[in-house]
């Protein structure tokens, strides 16, 4: 089975059926999404698709590039550019295997049933405490060859830490991917080929570091190829330098082999279709391919840490729009420096790109967010841009001071709310887990946020300055609306009487109407200090 032929990838098409396609049918204009039986497998997919375009597309400039954002290309065309390719997507056979270690064999170590290939899955230790509480232990029995390699590439793209070896992926556990996405109208639905042609480089600009010298050979590119010890040594690293740049959309982190003699017929049990060979078990051995080094994943954001940039990792408080910065536009405050995925930057540098593209933009981000094995949440989410494509520089450069000064003010009235409701409560030196009353706070004020948002980057659009200080000042009074009515009315002020202590919320309230009034979130929003006393606003 070549997964370059093979109907393998789940689409949902404009008219809501679902279909299985090929990769060379991407192009179809009557493609809508992806549609798998799993978010997380969805991701996957448009990372898969990305990373197959990317690696084998013959644009080498940005005009070529924009005439096939335009006018994609055909099956045969695709299957063209495919083709110099089809040895490394076999997926099964004697030889070399899609994402399977080169020289791993079914006899070589003890089987693991094919439910470990999903990320959720209860490990032994959680069995053997009768831990799976909330993810079952033998849900998933037999997968067919489809779901397989999807399974497949979704735990080498996300890796987590597995044990002793058991490497985690190039981006590490879990790792936050933020893609650009085409909208479309009811009257004209934006084609999935879009979406996935937006987060592709064309050749010049992707390779405009060159290749290393003696890194074209295929292994370089797809790991799987060639035995481990081609590219890395015993006991070694693997770093940017030791393969072609293309090897981040493959990297191969976990040695694995599918076992293709213990099969049988039956119904899948993720998509539950009938298939002839429906997997049950595979091997794995420790000591992967060990990532080091300065990698940059062009659909990652990345933080400044101690050690240079890392990638970002989804957390326990999911996705919204306090990220909107980082991921769009990244920051760089005292507290935190933030470098935007490359393919979202170095789209949104173009001038004018959505107005000569004609294409509308959104930011999809998901991921994992991972306590070193254990997998807590998968987060999806879409933002909106509100043709951010079509300001200048000078304009983004404004908007990101502005909307870093929107969030710092945020974080603060979050914080102030925070102490209030724990001083309403309980005594100063109480413990625990609070950020319900953080996520309360950024659900209740992100209309607000994205109202204001847009009408920014309009003005921006059309050339007009605004009125920044006024715009701070209108998010200065959200904030404190939605801070003392969360106080009063959701949070304190909703428990039974009888459980009150009205001395104690009385001096808490007073301390949060005295904050949110005071000179620091000013500051921070950077708005003019007061000359005289604010008079308290509803």
């Amino acid at each position: 089975m070549n997964l370059l032929d093979e109907n393998w990838l789940p689409v949902r098409m404009h008219d809501g059926s679902q279909h299985w396609i090929s990769p060379d049918r991407l192009s179809d204009p009557g493609i809508a999404a992806f549609d798998a039986c799993r978010a997380d497998f969805n991701g996957a997919l448009a990372q898969f698709a990305i990373g197959l375009l990317q690696t084998c597309t013959l644009a080498a400039s940005d005009s070529e590039w924009r005439a096939l954002l335009k006018a994609p290309p055909d099956a045969a065309t695709l299957a063209q550019w495919f083709a110099p390719h089809r040895a490394a997507f076999e997926f099964d056979g004697d030889g070399a295997r899609f994402m399977q270690d080169f020289e791993l064999r079914a006899s070589d170590a003890e089987p693991n049933g094919i439910a470990a290939l999903l990320i959720e899955t209860p490990g032994e230790n959680t069995i053997k405490n009768n831990g799976d509480h909330f993810v079952k232990r033998g849900q998933v029995r037999g997968l067919c060859p489809h779901c397989a390699s999807l399974a497949l590439f979704t735990l080498q793209s996300n890796a987590p830490a597995g044990g002793v070896g058991y490497r985690t992926g190039l981006r590490g556990g879990g790792p936050l991917t933020t893609l650009l996405i085409a909208t479309g109208t009811p009257a004209a639905p934006a084609p999935l080929w879009q979406t996935l042609w937006l987060n592709v480089r064309a050749q010049g600009a992707f390779l405009a570091d060159g290749v290393e010298p003696g890194m074209e050979a295929p292994y370089h590119t797809f790991p799987w190829l060639a035995a481990q010890s081609a590219i890395q040594k015993e006991q070694g690293d693997t770093t940017p330098l030791q393969v072609h740049p293309a090897h981040m959309f493959w990297a191969m982190p976990r040695r694995i082999r599918l076992d293709f003699d213990a099969v049988n017929a039956g119904a899948c049990d993720l998509c539950h279709r009938p298939s002839e060979r429906l997997i049950r078990q595979y091997v794995t051995r420790n000591y992967g391919f060990n990532y080091k080094g300065a990698w940059l994943h062009p659909l990652s954001p990345y933080y400044a840490g101690k050690d240079g940039l890392l990638p970002l990792h989804p957390q326990p408080d999911g996705l919204g729009y306090r990220h909107w910065l980082a991921w769009v536009l990244g920051m760089d405050n005292d507290k935190r420096k933030v470098q935007a995925a490359s393919v979202v930057s170095h789209f949104l540098l173009q001038p004018r790109v959505e107005q000569k593209t004609g294409i509308a933009l959104r930011l999809w981000a998901f991921g994992y967010d991972m306590d070193n094995a254990k997998a807590r949440c998968w987060y999806d989410a879409t933002v909106p841009l509100y043709g951010l494509g079509d300001c200048g520089p000078p304009e983004q450069k404004a908007l990101r001071e502005e909307v870093g000064a929107w969030l710092r003010g945020a974080e603060l009235v979050a914080s102030y709310l925070r102490a209030a409701v724990k001083d309403a409560w309980f005594s100063s030196d109480a413990r625990g887990d609070f950020g319900f009353i953080d996520a309360a706070f950024w659900s209740r004020t992100e209309p607000n946020f994205y109202g204001l948002l847009r009408a920014r980057i309009q003005d921006l659009r059309e050339g007009s300055a605004g009125d920044p200080l006024a715009a701070a000042e209108s998010w200065r009074r959200q904030l404190r609306a939605a801070a003392l009515r969360l106080f009063d009315a959701e949070l304190v002020g909703s428990s039974p009487i009888s459980r009150q202590n009205p001395a104690r919320i009385a001096a808490a309230h007073k301390q949060l109407s005295h904050s949110l009034d005071g000179p620091k979130l000013r500051q921070a929003l950077g708005l003019p200090q007061s000359t005289k006393a604010t008079a308290p606003t509803a």
